[in-house]
């Protein structure tokens, strides 16, 4: 049997957009599509991606259902998409022009990579690499500040990593633009403050690190469908 992109439908799915859009990617991706109002594990098992809402509108809909869908994250063996309430998504419009992907090019996340360059191909827009930096440690020992030229340095060796990180995709997917973003920011705020234009946003997840901070706050202020990738 065919994989299949499975949709988990409820009350809350505002206007369908959760069905929308996942009937737009299974177009994409030229995979069948399942809808379903209970995510069991048989379904799971044959699941290419599962889809599902954020939850609530502006986020609000308390603890409970923020659980309900990072339980299901954590269960998932393939990517899950979270889309927000908003009918506009389900049609990815021409101002939300790139792929946006998190990230930490200490520790790549291989699938979620992958699965960042292979949507930018399907979809035809740019792939926008963010990879969020902080200072070192020994910087607030400085007693007169950080030195432009230490700065400098130690930027550029950030932008060095994630260019050796992104190199073999780059020509395993030769047709995808790539811009590369490092930025002096926390993870989550570096990819919240690039979702406004993003027709999606990729993060991996691996079990026992501290994704799970990461994708809680994307659940909450991601202005664009986000999709959370196992590895």
């Amino acid at each position: 049997m065919d994989r299949t992109i499975v949709a988990r439908i409820d009350r809350s799915d505002h206007e369908g957009v959760v069905a929308g859009w996942a009937a737009h990617e299974a177009r994409l991706r030229g995979l069948p599509l399942l809808t379903v109002d209970h995510l069991r594990a048989s379904i799971l098992g044959q699941a290419k991606m599962v889809v599902l809402g954020m939850p609530g509108e502006g986020r609000a809909a308390g603890p409970t259902r923020e659980s309900a869908a990072l339980a299901v994250v954590g269960a998932s063996s393939c990517p899950v998409v979270l889309v927000p309430d908003d009918p506009g998504l389900g049609a990815l419009p021409h101002r939300r022009h790139e792929v946006v992907l998190g990230v930490d090019a200490r520790e790549p996340a291989a699938a979620a990579i992958d699965f960042a360059f292979e949507t930018a191909l399907t979809t035809h827009v740019r792939l926008r690499a963010v990879h969020a930096w902080s200072l070192p440690s020994c910087a607030a020992e400085l007693p007169f500040g950080i030195p432009e030229e230490d700065r400098g340095a130690w930027e550029d060796h950030e932008v060095q990593l994630l260019a050796d990180v992104l190199r073999p995709w780059r020509a395993t997917y030769p047709g995808v633009r790539v811009l590369e973003d490092v930025v002096l920011f926390a993870p989550a705020h570096a990819l919240i403050r690039n979702s406004a234009s993003a027709a999606l946003m990729v993060v991996g997840r691996r079990a026992g690190s501290g994704s799970a901070g990461i994708t809680r706050a994307l659940l909450r202020d991601a202005e664009c469908p986000v999709a959370v990738v196992p590895w």
